[in-house]
C-alpha cells in the first residue's frame, strides 16, 4: 500500500498530504508510526504539505491535528477534501 497522506495521532481529522494528490485518486493514510489508517478517495486536487479531510466534518466541528483541535470548521468538509483557508477557521488567532 502507498501512504500519500501522514497524520499525526490516530484520532486526528486531518492529515498531510506528502506528495501531490489528484482528485478521482485513492491513496493510503498511515501515522507517522506507520500505523495504518485506510485509503481515502481524493475528491479535490491537493498539493504536497496541504491538509487532508481523513473523515466528514460538519460546519462548526472543531479540527483535530497533532492530537489538538487546530481551528473549526466554517463549512462542511467531505472526506478526501482539501483543508485549507477556506473552509478551516484558525484557533491560533482565535478572538
Amino acid at each position: 500500500m502507498d501512504y500519500g497522506i501522514l497524520m499525526h495521532e490516530k484520532q486526528d481529522d486531518v492529515g498531510v498530504a506528502v506528495m501531490d494528490l489528484k482528485a478521482g485518486t485513492e491513496i493510503g493514510a498511515a501515522t507517522l508510526d506507520g500505523e495504518p489508517y485506510g485509503v481515502i478517495k481524493v475528491i479535490q486536487d491537493i498539493p504536497l504539505g496541504h491538509k487532508v479531510a481523513l473523515r466528514d466534518l460538519s460546519p462548526e466541528q472543531s479540527i483535530t491535528e497533532y492530537g489538538y483541535s487546530i481551528g473549526r470548521a466554517i463549512q462542511k468538509i467531505s472526506s478526501g477534501e482539501h483543508v485549507h483557508v477556506h473552509n478551516l477557521k484558525t484557533q491560533r488567532w482565535r478572538k
